[in-house]
């Protein structure tokens, strides 16, 4: 047996139809990231510029990126095993920093950012090869390839630290193309070949439950920006009215994900013959696109809660207003697209409806543009509950 390898198999063990189960230290682990999205939502708030969107994007790009790689390895490790729960909480310490450095990114803390960033993906990346060693000889081939290229993006990641401006920016995008396209192309090396999506042979339910547990995350941070903000404010008509529309938005992206697509995408990957290719696209790539929403429907409250009546919204307010929610229910089409193999026809009618409210909203002030939005969000929602109900599932 090999020195550098464990000794012990940390791979979660199932009987035959057991699932594996959500650990309470992944939820401990996931803490971090509530801090994390609320400071990338902080940070849009005070850049409503397109240079401010790109960088906010970006950011939550990454953020995104290091927590769902967590994700699949908590997938394959048992977190119950005392290596698997330490790597977690030193993962979180440094995702402490990381989310620390968030509103600095660009300016004095970019290597606090960066550092912390590759400590994440190639240290998880090298306690992967050391864990899988001597137990799992395709998983461990797998993560070879896979530390390859965040040793490559991570070279990236600390240059682009040692640059300043838009020069940073463009090395740090560069870094993340590079993290994002690996799985795509399957984690190709020339001295290892490709992975196979056969051979990410992982538990289905978890990986649905992980990604779910993080668009509870999101929405979780949307409702205590909320909170706080109407906390600070003096109550009158108009700043109610703005709560219960920020409300009701939240509660109509909930029911959008969770009252029928969670599930059914569960069952799906549950019962798929080739479970890693669907969760590489479903729970790997689209998820971010949900979370943007959420975030950018977290800036647009608050941006309504500051200034709810008003003789028309400015074009930052209509992009945010209008943009969250059209983001959300694009990711959740491209989702339910991907898990159930069908566009939904409530949510391409909401995307026009978005489209036609765009039209108008030059002349709408920011609650009344917020209010028709938030009810565009309920139409899709009650839409497909109803036709799903009537057996059409459209």
């Amino acid at each position: 047996m090999d020195g550098f390898g464990s000794r012990h198999d940390l791979a979660r063990s199932l009987a035959e139809g057991e699932e594996a189960k959500v650990e309470y230290v992944e939820l401990f682990f996931d803490l971090v990231f509530v801090f994390a999205v609320t400071q990338i939502s902080h940070f849009l708030l005070g850049h409503l510029s397109v240079l401010g969107a790109f960088q906010s994007a970006f950011l939550l790009l990454a953020v995104w990126w290091v927590w769902v790689f967590t994700a699949w390895v908590t997938n394959w490790m048992d977190p119950q095993r005392t290596a698997v729960k330490f790597l977690l909480f030193v993962l979180m310490l440094a995702g402490l920093v990381l989310s620390s450095s968030l509103p600095e990114a660009f300016e004095d803390h970019g290597l606090a950012f960066a550092a912390a960033y590759v400590f994440m993906q190639v240290g998880r990346s090298f306690f992967m090869i050391w864990a899988l060693r001597n137990h799992d000889p395709d998983n461990f081939r797998n993560f070879l390839r896979i530390t390859q290229w965040l040793v490559l993006s991570g070279i990236f990641w600390l240059a682009g630290a040692f640059a300043e401006g838009e020069k940073r920016f463009a090395i740090w995008i560069a870094a993340l193309a590079i993290e994002y396209a690996s799985p795509a192309l399957r984690f190709w090396t020339p001295w290892n070949g490709a992975s196979s999506t056969a051979d990410w042979d992982i538990e289905g339910g978890h990986m649905a439950e992980r990604s779910a547990l993080f668009v509870i995350i999101a929405l979780g941070e949307s409702v205590l920006v909320t909170g706080a903000t109407v906390a600070e404010m003096e109550w009158n008509g108009s700043v109610v009215a703005a709560f219960l529309v920020s409300f009701l938005g939240t509660v109509a992206m909930w029911w959008l994900y969770f009252n029928i697509g969670a599930g059914k995408a569960r069952h799906n990957i549950e019962h798929a013959d080739d479970p890693g290719r669907i969760a590489r696209v479903a729970y790997t790539y689209l998820p971010v696109m949900l979370i943007a929403g959420i975030v950018v429907g977290a800036v647009a409250d608050e941006v309504v809660l500051a200034h709810p009546v008003g003789r028309h919204a400015d074009l930052s307010a209509i992009l945010v207003i209008l943009g969250g929610p059209a983001l959300y229910v694009t990711g959740n089409m491209l989702f339910k697209r991907i898990s159930f193999g069908r566009l939904p026809l409530s949510h391409i009618a909401g995307l026009g409806l978005f489209v036609v409210l765009a039209t108008a909203s030059p002349a709408l002030g920011p609650l009344p543009l917020s209010a028709f939005a938030t009810t565009i969000l309920i139409l899709v929602a009650v839409w497909e509950n109803v036709s799903l109900r009537s057996g059409r599932d459209r």
